[in-house]
């Protein structure tokens, strides 16, 4: 479990809490509006796919793994 805080300047937002399984994980964040918390569950797939896109220019992009 990974918990990030927000320090920065006014507004601060709600900190996120993030969940390693082994076949998934969760993005959590208390949302005020609703009184509730807020999750995302990505697969392990989609997390590979997220850490890719982070480095790369704003667009589409399909990871193709080669068999071999």
């Amino acid at each position: 479990t990974v918990t990030l805080v927000d320090e920065g300047k006014k507004p601060l937002l709600e900190d996120v809490v993030l969940n390693a399984f082994a076949e998934c994980v969760t993005v959590e964040q208390f949302d005020p509006g609703t009184d509730s918390v807020q999750k995302i569950t990505l697969s392990l797939s989609q997390v590979r796919d997220l850490a890719a896109a982070l480095d790369l220019p704003e667009g589409v992009y399909r990871m193709v793994t080669e068999k071999g």
